[in-house]
This record gives structure tokens, sequence and C-alpha cells, in this order.
């Protein structure tokens, strides 16, 4: 009989998120995640001018707002016929750019590095680098005092979890830089964005901000450290852990789903937008030799599963209706289920990484005879792809300098460098879809202007189609497929359910805590107080 174990609230992620998985010999043979609060943000700019809803959109969230304004102001963009200028572009690249920092190192070791090491190892360190003993001391007063909450894990560490005290001493040390990291790639952003989150300066037409030298010497001095720090810890850390002591995780293929993957592609390296840094691309069934080309029209939506009124067919977001159903008996989650020609597809670095054949990452798959990459290989995936972005960023820094011009006057036409005026005014009917990726994955904004004002609205965020629920078809969606056939040796520690959820990077409603009654096993995943 299998053993049911419900995690309700999975914390270190954003959102409400609950996980109920079946247990059968130490095995998770089903699982379910449920997004258990319903925001309706689409529905909040029904009947609005279509160029305020940036500024609604970007409140989805706190930590990935930026991306979401600039997926509205695309799908405005086409719906409207404009055109970004060069600088308006760059300036774009560069402010989503340091968020794309940011998010790399916030994930690596604030949200997921706990899950994989023993914190308490800190207090057996033997060795002589000033810097790491200063964060023993730190540990050492927090372990005396009894309050060591702020650097353990909700769970008992396992036989995979590092333990070796010069190692884990370093990864917290380097988890405390990573703090003064983070708080300068959004500083670096808000130079441009003017302010962060939910920043004021993109547009649809492009930006509203005329950046000064300073401003952009600014940013750049900012970048280089956070560049440096991707380089010199982040990514050799990832590297190290996915490498050594974890990977005996992949070689199981914890946290591997079915294998199809999907990139919208994002970050245009030239005013056509045909050139991308990131590529758009398809991969169905771990058969990474063959990227094929990206459709926008194949992506449908269902919501068999979900609490909403079911609706004939699978239908493309341009023709969904979202209408709550509280009372489906079926229905288990807020979340819709995304599919691309049928299948659902997983989204997000790893995706990326192949969908863009990124040699450093296909060696590694190759080294280590990877086929089915699962969780420890989504974490390098990232390191990889935050890469790729502090790699391209300086680049970016170079073309808007010599935009500028070694003076920085830009005389009577400098705002036509930052916005397309011609194209301002809202179209009496219009339609256009903003594709992009965010940090989490494949990003879809969709909007029908009628009147001159929005008619329909509907989001696809990158983790609508990672936590999609099963379909009719009996299909499960990435996180439950990668829930599924994890170990889970013991009932009272369901360290793997958080491992695999949060290497995946979710991202919905904030909450803190619900125990579910139900469950054979209830875990509240916040320590005790």
């Amino acid at each position: 009989m299998a053993n049911k174990i419900v995690v309700d609230p999975l914390t270190r992620i954003e959102g409400h998120l609950k996980a109920e998985v079946e247990v059968e010999n130490g095995v998770i043979v089903d699982a379910r995640c449920s997004g258990t609060m319903f925001r309706g943000l689409e529905q909040l700019v029904i009947g609005k001018d279509p160029r305020d809803v940036p500024y609604v959109t970007e409140r989805a969230c706190g930590v990935c707002a930026g991306v979401h304004g600039w997926a509205s102001c695309l799908a405005i963009e086409e719906a409207q016929g404009a055109t970004v200028p060069e600088m308006g572009r760059i300036i774009r690249n560069l402010m989503m750019g340091a968020f794309w920092l940011h998010d790399g190192v916030l994930h690596f070791y604030h949200l997921t590095a706990l899950d994989y090491i023993d914190p308490t190892a800190v207090l057996q360190y033997k060795g002589n680098v000033p810097e790491l003993i200063a964060v023993r001391e730190k540990i050492k007063t927090l372990a005396e005092a009894g309050d060591l909450h702020p650097v353990l894990p909700s769970y008992k560490p396992d036989d995979f979890c590092v333990r070796d005290p010069d190692l884990v001493t370093q990864l917290v040390y380097h988890y405390l830089r990573a703090l003064e990291i983070q708080a300068k790639a959004r500083k670096a952003a808000a130079i441009f964005g003017g302010r962060q989150p939910h920043h004021a300066s993109m547009i649809p037409g492009g930006v509203t901000i005329i950046p000064t030298l300073g401003q952009i010497e600014q940013f750049r001095g900012l970048i280089r450290e956070i560049v440096a720090f991707v380089k010199n810890v982040y990514l050799p850390d990832a590297q190290l852990l996915a490498t050594g002591p974890l990977l005996p995780l992949e070689k199981e293929a914890v946290g591997a789903t079915a294998g199809h993957y999907l990139s919208f592609g994002g970050f245009p390296l030239d005013n056509s937008g045909r050139s991308t840094l990131f590529p758009s691309g398809v991969i169905f069934n771990n058969d990474f030799a063959n990227v094929l080309p990206f459709k926008p029209e194949d992506v449908t939506e269902e919501v068999g599963f979900a609490w909403y009124k079911d609706e004939a067919a699978p239908a493309h977001p341009f023709d969904r209706k979202v209408e709550v159903d509280l009372e489906k008996q079926k229905a288990y989650t807020f979340v819709q289920a995304p599919r691309y020609q049928g299948k659902p597809m997983e989204v997000g670095p790893l995706a990326r990484m192949l969908v863009m054949q990124y040699p450093p990452f296909m060696e590694l798959l190759r080294a280590y005879n990877v086929t089915r990459p699962g969780a420890v290989m989504r974490h390098a995936a990232r390191a990889l792809d935050t890469l790729v972005m502090a790699d391209e960023i300086g680049a970016w820094v170079g073309e808007l300098l010599q935009l500028v011009g070694e003076t920085g006057i830009y005389g009577k036409e400098g705002k036509a460098l930052i916005h397309d005026t011609a194209k301002w005014e809202p179209v009496e009917k219009g339609q256009g879809a903003g594709l992009n990726e965010a940090p989490r994955g494949a990003l879809g904004h969709y909007i029908t202007i009628a009147d001159k004002k929005v008619e329909r609205y509907q989001m696809v965020v990158p983790t609508t189609w990672n936590f999609s629920p099963r379909d009719e078809r009996g299909q499960l969606g990435p996180i439950e497929e990668a829930l599924k056939g994890a170990p889970l040796p013991d009932p009272e520690n369901p360290i793997n359910v958080g491992r695999i959820i949060r290497s995946f990077n979710p991202c919905l409603a904030c909450a803190i805590h619900v125990i579910h009654p139900k469950g054979d096993r209830k875990f509240n995943m916040l320590p005790a107080l």
C-alpha cells in the first residue's frame, strides 16, 4: 500500500505550493503538485489602456518583476507595430542582464544550497583561512544560542549531503558573500530601471531613460564585480558539486523529466530581432542532437485538472477564457497545463543550454554519460546559463558607450534613440504575443486589443510550464514526472521532494504555512521557532 506524504507549504521558493507524493518501497510512484492561490492578474488589465499593462504585470512577483514588464511590452509592440530603437534595445538587455546575474546567484546559494550540505559541519572546520574561521565563529555563536535556523535546512541531512568541513565552510562563506552580490545586481538593474523591483523606465516602444556616462560607468563597475563572482566563485562551486559529491544523485537521474524541452529564445542582438543570445527551439524525448524549430502557433493550454471551467478543446493562449470553478471534482491546482504539440515541456536553464547546444554543457553531459538530466544537472545548467550572460553583458555596455559618445551629449535627436514615438498611441484593434526568456524559462504574454483597450490578456509563465498538472491523456506535468521514481527511503524526511522541486526554481504567489489535514505524513517545511 502506498504511503501518502504531503509537504505544504514547500519553502525557499516563490509562492504557494503543495506537493503530495505516494511512496512504495522507498520510491515515489505518483505525485501531484498544487498551486493553491488564484490571483487573476490578467483580469486586472481588461478594459485598460494597453500602455498601462506593464505596470500591472510587473507586480506578478517582486523577484522576477522586470521580465513580465518586458514580455508585456513585446506583446504590445507586436500588436501596435512598434519597433524598439537600438539604444532602447541595449538598455533593456542591460537591465534584464543584471537581473539575470542576480537570479542565478540567489537561486544557487540562498534557495537551494541547503538541500545539499550539512551546515553544522562548519563547526568542525580546523583550517587556518581567516575568512573561514570567521564563518565558523559566526555559526558557533548561533549554535551556542540555540538559533541555527538561518543556516539549517528544514529536514535531516541524508547520505547525499556534503559533510566535509572544509568544503561546507567554504560554501557557507560564499553563501554570505552572495548576499552582497545579489544586492549589487539589483542596484545595477535600478540604474537604468529607475528602481528595483518594478522598474519604471521600460515602456511599450522602448525605454524612457537616456543614460549619462556616469550612470554607464557606475553600472559597468558593479557588473564587473558581479561577473567576477559568477566566474570565480559561483560557477566553480556549482561544477564542483555537480561533478563531485552530488554526482551519484545525477547517476540515478533523480529529478529527470520526460525529456521534452522548450525555449522561446531571448535577448535580441540586433534590431531585426532575428538574432538572439538565447535561441529558440524544441527538443523531444531527450534527443539532444535534434533541435527543432519553435512554432508559436503550436502552444496550447488545457484546464482538465485545474480549478477552471472546462473548455471544449486545448486552446491557444489568444483564445483562452479564464473562469474559475472551485467545485470541479478532479481539479487540484490553479496552475493551468500548457502543452507544445500536445506535449508537456520543461523550460528554464536546462532547456536553454540544450537548445543552444552550449559546448561546455554538452561536453559535461558527454563526460559523465548523462542521457537523462536531473536535478543536479539542472543546477549546473543554470550556472552555465548565467555564464553566458556574464560573457555578453560587457559587450552591451561597450555598445551603449559607443552610442552615447565620448562627450555624453545627445543632441536634439537623442530621444529617437530610445523610443518609437510614432507608434505610441494604441491601435483600434490588434493582437500580439510577447515571447521571451526569463531566468526560470519560456515566458509568454498574449494581448488582444479592441477599441484601443485590452480585450483579452493571458500570461503563460515558466512555472506554468514546469508545474502544470496532468492532462486528459494521462501525461504528467514536468515537475510531477520529475518526482516520480525518485528515492524517498525515510518517510519522515522527504528531502528529495524539496531538492527536485527547488531545482526548477519555481515562482508561485507568496505564502507561509498550511498543513494538509489528510496526508499520512504531514510536514510544515518551516523551521520550528
